[in-house]
C-alpha cells in the first residue's frame, strides 16, 4: 500500500474553507479512482497547516492520478491562502486499528529521519515495542507508519477518540517516541497536534 501526502501551510480562518472543499469535491472524485482506497485531512486550525493523504493499492495506481492531484493542489492553496504545497510519496508500512477514528479525532502526528539501512529494523521494533504501549493509552484508536525508504523518512500517526482524549495523553505518548526515537537512532523532525478532519481510509491492517 502506498500513500501520497499534501502538506499546505495557509490562514489559518481559511481552514475550515480547505476542509469543506476536500470533502465535498475531491472525496467524492477521488475514491472513484482507479487503486484509491480512501483519503484522511489532518488539519491545525490555529497553526493553518493542512495535510491531505490519498492511499492507493499499489505504486501505480498512485503515479496515474499524478496531474489530477496537481490540480487539486493548485486548489487548495488558493483555498488556504497558501503559497506552495509539499507533496510526498510513502509507502504504508504499518497500519493498526483498535477501533475506527472517526471524523473530528486528535491526532499526534510524529516526523522523524532513520538511517536508510535501519528502516526494517526501526519498523520491526515499532510494531513489537512501542505499538504496544502506545494501545494502551487511553482514548487510541488506530495508529499508522509511513516511510519513505530511499531518503529515510518516516510519519506516523496516532489517532484518539477525540483532541480532548489526545491532551491527556500528550506527555506521555511524546515521551514514548522520544525514548523509541533516541533507541533507534532516529531523529524526530517535528511533532505536531491536529484534528484528524476527514477519516475515510479503507487501508486493510498490515499487523
Amino acid at each position: 500500500m502506498y500513500a501520497r501526502s499534501t502538506s499546505i501551510r495557509g490562514n489559518p480562518d481559511d481552514i475550515g474553507k480547505g476542509v469543506t472543499y476536500l470533502r465535498e469535491e475531491v472525496l467524492p472524485r477521488v475514491s472513484q479512482s482507479h487503486g484509491c482506497v480512501g483519503m484522511s485531512v489532518l488539519a491545525d486550525h490555529d497553526g493553518g497547516r493542512c495535510i491531505v493523504a490519498t492511499a492507493w493499492a499499489d505504486e501505480q495506481a498512485m503515479r496515474a492520478t499524478v496531474e489530477e492531484d496537481r490540480t487539486v493542489q493548485e486548489r487548495l492553496v488558493q483555498t488556504l491562502g497558501g503559497h506552495s504545497a509539499d507533496v510526498h510519496q510513502w509507502e504504508i508500512a504499518v497500519l493498526h486499528r483498535d477501533r475506527p477514528a472517526g471524523d473530528g479525532a486528535g491526532a499526534q502526528v510524529t516526523w522523524a529521519r532513520v538511517p536508510t539501512n535501519h528502516v526494517d529494523e526501526l519498523l520491526d521494533a515499532y510494531r513489537i515495542n512501542l505499538m504496544p504501549r502506545l494501545q494502551e493509552l487511553p482514548g487510541f484508536c488506530s495508529v499508522s507508519m509511513l516511510v519513505d525508504r530511499r531518503q529515510g523518512r518516516t510519519v506516523s500517526v496516532t489517532s484518539f477518540e477525540t483532541r480532548e482524549a489526545l491532551g491527556l495523553v500528550r506527555r506521555h505518548a511524546r515521551s514514548l517516541r522520544e525514548q523509541f526515537a533516541r533507541a533507534m537512532g532516529a531523529n524526530i523532525v517535528d511533532i505536531a497536534e491536529m484534528d484528524l478532519a476527514l477519516a475515510h481510509l479503507r487501508v486493510p491492517e498490515t499487523i
